[in-house]
C-alpha cells in the first residue's frame, strides 16, 4: 500500500502496524499439548497425563461483523470447558513451547496476561472484588440491613475503588465514556448504589462482565454464563451477549453446557467429550449436517434439549412419566403472610393471597418434593434464607420451623439454629463458596453429623457407614486418581449372590480401599466433584429436610444424573437400561446402607434449569418478577418434569 507523502513518519507506522495486524490470529495453537506441570523423560507412566492432546485452533483477528466469529466451547464436562478456556487465556504448560502464540497482541505490544480477560461463575472461578469477596464476609451478611466499610457499591467495583484507603484519581474522560457505555450497555444504571453481595445472580453476572470490559480487553472469555439463569434473565443474557459479540470488541468466547442451547449468533463451536478430546471443531452449521455420531450427541443435546416429545417411559432417575405423589404428613415449613421488606422495599410477599390476605402463604410437609422457582431476583434466595434461618428477620415473622417458631412463646420454647441444622441438609453455591477447602473429603461428609463445618462430628457406627457407602458409590467421581475399577465395579460382576456377599465381605473388613477420601483436601478435587460432595453431604444423615438450591448447577452431566438416580434411590438401583430400573447387586443381596429419600423426609429444590430437577417433584411455586404485585402461581406434576416436557412452559407462564 503506497501513503500520502505529506504524512508524517509516525502515522505512517501506526495505520501501517493495523493493517498488518488486522488480519493476523488472536489466538493460533497449531498441534500442541497441554500438561498441568512439566513433563519429565523419568516420570511414571500416567503421572502426569496430559489435559489436551493435539490441539489446534486459530481465532481469526478480523474486526469487522461481517467477517468476524464468535465461538463457544460446547461439552458435558465443566472441567473440559474450563480447562480449554484456561488454555487460550495462555495457562499450563504447552508442548512444543512454540504451538501457541498470540500473533495480532505480539503486534499491539500486548501480553496475554492483560489482554485476555477470563470470568467463570461458580464459586471456585473468580468471584472477588478487590481484595473483598462479591458474596459478603459471612452467609448472611447480604441479608442484613446493615452497611460495612466493606460493602462496594457496584459503581465503586466497576472503576476499581475497593480499597479502604484508596486514593481517587480524577478518571480520565475516556474511561468515563467508556463507563457509561457499558453500564447502559448491561443494564447497571439502576445498581450502581446496590451493595455488591446484594445483588441478584443475573445481577452478579452482568456486573462481572462489566468489570472485565472495563479493562478494555481483546478476547473476553466467559466461562458457563448461562448457568443458573432463569428463562427470561437467559434471553436477556444472551442479548447482552449478542451485542458484545457482534461489535468483535472484544472478541468473545464462551463455555456452553449441551443443555444451554447454543445462541443462533455462535458461529463456530469446539465440541469436547467427556475424556477431555477435541472430537470436533469449525462451523456450527457444518458441525450440525456433517458431524460425525460422538459429535451429533452433544451438538443436538445443545439444539433441542426437551423441546420434543420425550420417547422414554422412565426418567433418568427412575420415575415412571405417570407417578402421583406421596400423601403429605407433618408440616415442616409453614409461612402465614411472610412479607420481608428493607425499609421501603418489598423484596419477597409484596402481593395479596389466598382471599385478599397480604404475603406469602406456603407449607411443606413431610413426604413432599417441592420446587421453588421464580425470575432472578424474585426472592427465592430471600424466602430460602428463612427456612434455614440464615435471615435475621426468620425471628419476627410468622414462621414455624419443624412446628416451632425461632423465638419462645407462651409454653413452648423456640427452636435453636443447632437443631434447624442437625434437621436440614443445605447444598447451594453460596455453601460452596464459604465451605472450607483443607478439609478431607471424608470430613466434608462427616461434617452432616457436627455443628459446624469445621467443628468435631458426633458418628456413631451408622453414621460411619454411611459416609463409606457414599465413599463407594461414587469413588470414580470423587478420586481423581482413579483409574482402576472399584469393588462396587467387581460386586456388580459377581456371577451369583454367594460370590457377591463374600467380595462384600472382603470390602468391608478393613476399608483400605477409601484411603483416599482421608488423604485428599476439598480444595483437592474438581469443581464437579466438590458440588457433589456438598450434595451428598446434605442427604448422607437422612435429614428432615434436603435442600437443593441449585445444588447441581455446573455439575458434569453424567455425575448429574447419577446424583439425581441416589438422592430418590439411594443403593438400590445401579443404572436406568433401555427404561428399566437395573437393581444394584447389593440390593440383590440385602447389602444397601442408603435407600434414598424416605416418606418421612421432604425435598425442596431450587433451579433455573429444567434438567438439574429431580423427577421426584410433584409441586412447585413460581415467584413474580419483582415489584409486579402479583402472586405467586402454584401447581402440582403428574410425573417428573423430564418425561412431562410442557409443564416447564406452564410452570413459567408461557
Amino acid at each position: 500500500m503506497r501513503w500520502g507523502a505529506c504524512a508524517r513518519q509516525v502515522s505512517r507506522t501506526i495505520v501501517a502496524r493495523r493493517y498488518h495486524t488486522a488480519v493476523k490470529p488472536v489466538i493460533e495453537i497449531k498441534n500442541a499439548s497441554f500438561y498441568q506441570s512439566y513433563p519429565a523423560a523419568n516420570e511414571p507412566h500416567g503421572s502426569n497425563a496430559p489435559l489436551l492432546e493435539r490441539l489446534s485452533f486459530s481465532l481469526s483477528g478480523e474486526s469487522d461483523s461481517d467477517s468476524g466469529q464468535c465461538w463457544s466451547i460446547v461439552s458435558p464436562s465443566s472441567v473440559a470447558r474450563t480447562t480449554v478456556l484456561q488454555v487460550l487465556a495462555g495457562q499450563h504448560i504447552c508442548i512444543p513451547p512454540h504451538a501457541r502464540s498470540y500473533p495480532y497482541l505480539l503486534a499491539i505490544s500486548q501480553s496475554p496476561q492483560h489482554a485476555i480477560k477470563y470470568v467463570g461463575f461458580d464459586a471456585e472461578r473468580g468471584n472477588s472484588v478487590g481484595g473483598t469477596s462479591v458474596r459478603g464476609a459471612y452467609l448472611s451478611a447480604r441479608y442484613e440491613s446493615r452497611r460495612e466499610e466493606t460493602d462496594f457499591c457496584v459503581r465503586d467495583y466497576l472503576t476499581g475503588h475497593t480499597e479502604l484507603n484508596a486514593l481517587e484519581p480524577d478518571s480520565p474522560v475516556e474511561d468515563s465514556h467508556a463507563f457509561d457505555e457499558i453500564t447502559k450497555q448491561l443494564n447497571l444504571l439502576p445498581l450502581l448504589q446496590m451493595p455488591v453481595a446484594n445483588l441478584s445472580n443475573g445481577q452478579t453476572r452482568r456486573a462481572r462482565i462489566a468489570k472485565a470490559l472495563m479493562a478494555k480487553p481483546a478476547v473476553l472469555l466467559l466461562d458457563g454464563p448461562f448457568m443458573g439463569l432463569d428463562p427470561n434473565t437467559l434471553r436477556t443474557m444472551s442479548e447482552v451477549l449478542k451485542q458484545i459479540a457482534v461489535k468483535q470488541h472484544p472478541h468473545l468466547i464462551m463455555s456452553l453446557r449441551p443443555e444451554d442451547g447454543v445462541p443462533e449468533w455462535v458461529s463456530h463451536l469446539v465440541v469436547v467429550d467427556e475424556q477431555l478430546r477435541v472430537i470436533a471443531q469449525g462451523s456450527k452449521r457444518q458441525l450440525q449436517i456433517e458431524g460425525e455420531p460422538d459429535v451429533l450427541r452433544i451438538v443436538n443435546a445443545v439444539g433441542h434439549g426437551y423441546s420434543a416429545a420425550p420417547k422414554t417411559r422412565l426418567s433418568r432417575d427412575g420415575f415412571e412419566q405417570r407417578s402421583p405423589p406421596l400423601s403429605p404428613g407433618e408440616a415442616l415449613v409453614e409461612m402465614h403472610g411472610v412479607e420481608v421488606a428493607y425499609g421501603s422495599k418489598v423484596v419477597l410477599g409484596d402481593w395479596q393471597q389466598n382471599d385478599e390476605k397480604s404475603g406469602l402463604w406456603w407449607s411443606l410437609h413431610r413426604g413432599q418434593c417441592c420446587a421453588i422457582l421464580g425470575p432472578n431476583g424474585s426472592g427465592k434466595t430471600t424466602m430460602l434464607s428463612l427456612i434455614t434461618s440464615d435471615h435475621p428477620q426468620t425471628y419476627s415473622l410468622p414462621i414455624k420451623l419443624f412446628g416451632r417458631s425461632r423465638l419462645p412463646g407462651p409454653g413452648q420454647p423456640g427452636i435453636s439454629l443447632f437443631d434447624i441444622q442437625r434437621r436440614m441438609g443445605h447444598s447451594s453455591p453460596e455453601v460452596h463458596a464459604f465451605f472450607p477447602k483443607q478439609v478431607s473429603l471424608r470430613r466434608v461428609l462427616e461434617s452432616a453429623w457436627a455443628d459446624a463445618p469445621l467443628a468435631k462430628p458426633k458418628l456413631n457406627e451408622d453414621a460411619k457407614r454411611r459416609v463409606n457407602a457414599c465413599l463407594r458409590w461414587f469413588s470414580k467421581e470423587l478420586n481423581p486418581k482413579w483409574s482402576k475399577e472399584t469393588p462396587y465395579d467387581r460386586l456388580a460382576l459377581a456371577k451369583d449372590k454367594a460370590m457377591a456377599r463374600k467380595l462384600q465381605e472382603e470390602v468391608l473388613a478393613d476399608d483400605a480401599d477409601l484411603a483416599w477420601a482421608s488423604q485428599l483436601t476439598f480444595r483437592e478435587v474438581s469443581f464437579s466433584s466438590q458440588r457433589l460432595l456438598l450434595f451428598l453431604r446434605a442427604v448422607v444423615a437422612s435429614p428432615d429436610l434436603v435442600i437443593m438450591d441449585e445444588a447441581l448447577s455446573g455439575i458434569d452431566e453424567a455425575i448429574r444424573d447419577k446424583a439425581l438416580l441416589f438422592l430418590s434411590h439411594g443403593e438400590k438401583v445401579s443404572k436406568i437400561v433401555d427404561n428399566v430400573a437395573q437393581p444394584s447387586m447389593l440390593a440383590r443381596i440385602g447389602a444397601t446402607v442408603i435407600d434414598g429419600l424416605s416418606p418421612e423426609q421432604a425435598l425442596l429444590v431450587i433451579s433455573h434449569s429444567k434438567k438439574d430437577v429431580p423427577g421426584c417433584i410433584r409441586e412447585w411455586i413460581c415467584l413474580p418478577e419483582p415489584g409486579e404485585g402479583k402472586q405467586p402461581r402454584v401447581g402440582k406434576l403428574a410425573g417428573p418434569l423430564e418425561l412431562n416436557p410442557a409443564a416447564w412452559g406452564e410452570i413459567w407462564g408461557q
